[in-house]
């Protein structure tokens, strides 16, 4: 009996984190302001969609948003935050919509920007997947190769998927599937910035929903 009355007294527990999503977004030269405004509200958008919506607080999704460009510009403008409710969700979409820029005029460095967002998972341990969404509409311009990052995030257990941001042709999506995505990533490409909300919302659900490969 009285064991009985300890156990229904303990606190219930929080469900597990099953995702921790970091969003590093391009903001490197060859995305204009209005393309960037693309971009956030693509992002704003999907975030609110029903289903996105509903996976994110059923899982207790992790997410974060970092803005990236060149060799020594990365910021972390959205902390790592747990999806909760509903109102967390509206309040973490809410502040991507509006969130400044961090970067203009500067060149395309996504080996650093993968350096750095790896190192941003130390802070999330408890989640059962780590994911990193990169997404630009360019090549490299500066810094180094991507390649050992790729191999570093596997060794580490974290999934890199891009979206590829593509003007005439698929040169953007060859360099994320060939050099940028792990093994068990994926590509989802956007026709132009003005495709990036649907592209954004299509790679989100996949990534949450946990299909791989």
């Amino acid at each position: 009996m009285l064991r009985a009355l300890c156990l229904a007294l303990m606190p219930v527990s929080a469900s597990a984190c099953q995702t921790a999503l970091l969003l590093a977004m391009d903001v490197s030269n060859s995305v204009d302001p209005g393309e960037y405004r693309l971009q956030v509200e693509g992002l704003e958008a999907a975030l609110r969609d029903p289903e996105i919506a509903e996976i994110l607080v059923r899982d207790q999704v992790a997410l974060a948003v970092m803005q990236w460009s060149g060799a020594d510009r990365q910021e972390m403008t959205i902390p790592w935050t747990r999806m909760i409710s509903p109102a967390t969700v509206g309040a973490f979409a809410d502040r991507a919509r509006w969130m400044e820029r961090a970067y203009v005029l500067s060149d395309t460095a996504p080996a650093q920007a993968m350096d750095v967002a790896i190192r941003q998972f130390a802070d999330v341990p408890d989640c059962a997947r780590h994911v990193i969404d990169m997404s630009g509409d360019g090549t490299p311009n500066a810094g180094g190769e991507v390649g050992p990052q790729r191999l570093r995030a596997e060794r580490m257990g974290i999934t890199i998927n891009g979206l590829a941001i593509e003007g005439l042709g698929v040169a953007i999506t060859n360099f994320y599937r060939r050099q940028v995505t792990t093994r068990d990533g994926f590509v989802v490409t956007a026709r132009g910035h003005r495709d990036y909300a649907r592209a954004i919302k299509q790679k989100i659900l996949r990534e949450i929903s946990r299909v791989m490969g």
